[in-house]
């Protein structure tokens, strides 16, 4: 098993970018407390995006923090997204920047979709918490 390096900020277009996009995210997300963040790695599996980070908040006050530190994060890179849905509920917040989309759920929406569980094909982008550098 080898490891990803944590990349710098990007500079092109590609994989190498899309990457980075879901390491900032996810590291984000753990930044914010969040639970159980996956990171899924659909290339060659979908065409509309590189990656899949999941995570979840433990009330719909989290959910929205996460998104909201998630996208300022991103936006300090000139990265914004193209789209974001389901901000007024907080219960399922889906950021999409195109090569990386994230989903920030509540506890009850993550366990009732499963969404990790339609990407069982998906590669799993290992998480190492303590150090939030993304693995393979």
């Amino acid at each position: 098993m080898s490891s990803v390096k944590e990349s710098s900020a990007p500079e092109a277009r590609g994989i190498k970018d899309s990457l980075w996009k879901a390491q900032t995210a996810t590291k984000t997300a753990l930044d914010m407390k969040a639970l159980s963040p996956v990171a899924l790695e659909l290339i060659g599996l979908v065409a509309y995006t590189d990656y899949f980070v999941i995570c979840s908040g433990t009330s719909s006050t989290h959910v929205g923090a996460i998104v909201d530190t998630i996208e300022k994060t991103l936006r300090g890179h000139r990265v914004k997204p193209k789209a974001i849905e389901g901000r007024r509920s907080a219960h399922w917040v889906l950021l999409d920047y195109g090569d990386l989309v994230v989903h920030v759920f509540d506890r009850e929406a993550r366990m009732y979709y499963e969404l990790e569980k339609l990407w069982l094909d998906a590669p799993r982008v290992e998480v190492n918490e303590d150090t939030a550098v993304l693995g393979r």
